[in-house]
């Protein structure tokens, strides 16, 4: 019998936080940074810490939640994840996830209400996600949309906010909540990863409730719809280059939708590497349009 392991190792602990998840918030923060218009002169401290917020952070402190309250999903699922597989014993992943909330909080005090507020917010969503009594996450859509400002519109509106010390444009409001419904789509292809075990716990995916093509199809719309709203926002607000390179960027999505549609379940891992490229590119595209018509 192996010896009983004690206390985590540091590669395990940096396994939970999971730095391949990092990327959308930090992105999505950097978008708010480039949609603010402003430079980084004297502000080069409080976007550090608000791309540590972004990421390590509060995405961070996210995963260790979610693998806490889904360990025995992930059991079925994916066995070899530090919790189940035991290389994160006893009850060490909810202390991770605890001294982590803290530690979000503490370095988004550094970022005025505003960012201090965004950070409050995701970390309570991250929370209600996974956690009980609420765990949204047994209910695709409140679960989906949860995830999908986490990851997308808080984060952007906390770099926009970091930047201008106050309540963003309403222009970059307007762009945060667009991008954040279309990531309901991209949350939704995730899902598909986990459906077994999601059907054997009682979690209702939308993969799991609506099955997996017609989930496919929702996503696939949830993804475009909002981009095709972006479109028409800046072509009215005077950026049709910028308008013209977003709707290029969707087209050439819409081509790899229909590979994704004719095999959901083989192609959702693809799609994700293909087409959500495109779709975060359109982000910071349309950061960039937002910077001359700023106020």
């Amino acid at each position: 019998m192996s010896a009983t392991v004690a206390r985590p190792s540091l590669s395990a602990c940096l396994e939970l936080l999971k730095p391949v998840t990092w990327f959308a918030p930090v992105w999505a923060f950097s978008c708010g940074v480039v949609s603010s218009g402003l430079g980084g002169a004297g502000r080069w401290h409080l976007i550090l810490a608000g791309l540590a917020v972004a990421g390590p952070l509060v995405c961070g402190a996210s995963q260790a939640v979610n693998d806490w309250y889904d360990r025995h999903v992930d059991a079925i699922n994916e066995p070899q994840r530090p919790i189940p597989s035991g290389r994160i014993p006893g009850d060490w992943g909810l202390r991770i996830a605890v001294l982590w909330t803290a530690l979000s909080l503490a370095v988004a005090s550094l970022l005025g209400p505003w960012g201090f507020g965004a950070t409050v917010i995701g970390l309570a969503l991250a929370w209600a996600y996974s956690a009980p009594p609420l765990r949204l996450k047994r209910e695709g859509w409140l679960g989906s949309t949860a995830c999908a400002a986490c990851y997308e519109g808080l984060p952007w509106i906390t770099g926009a906010a970091v930047m201008t010390a106050g309540a963003p444009d309403g222009r970059v409001l307007a762009m945060a909540g667009l991008y954040s419904l279309g990531a309901v789509g991209i949350m939704t292809l995730n899902d598909f990863k986990a459906v077994e075990g999601d059907r054997r716990t009682g979690i209702r995916s939308l993969p799991v409730r609506l099955g997996m093509e017609r989930a496919a199809q929702l996503a696939c719309g949830l993804m475009a719809a909002p981009q095709v709203a972006v479109v028409g926002l800046l072509l009215a607000w005077g950026a049709p280059w910028h308008a013209g390179a977003i709707a290029a960027a969707l087209l050439a999505q819409v081509a790899l939708m229909r590979v994704l549609l004719a095999n959901p379940k083989e192609k959702a891992p693809w799609y994700n590497g293909t087409g959500t490229t495109l779709y975060v590119l359109g982000m910071l595209v349309t950061a960039f349009a937002l910077r001359p018509v700023l106020p």
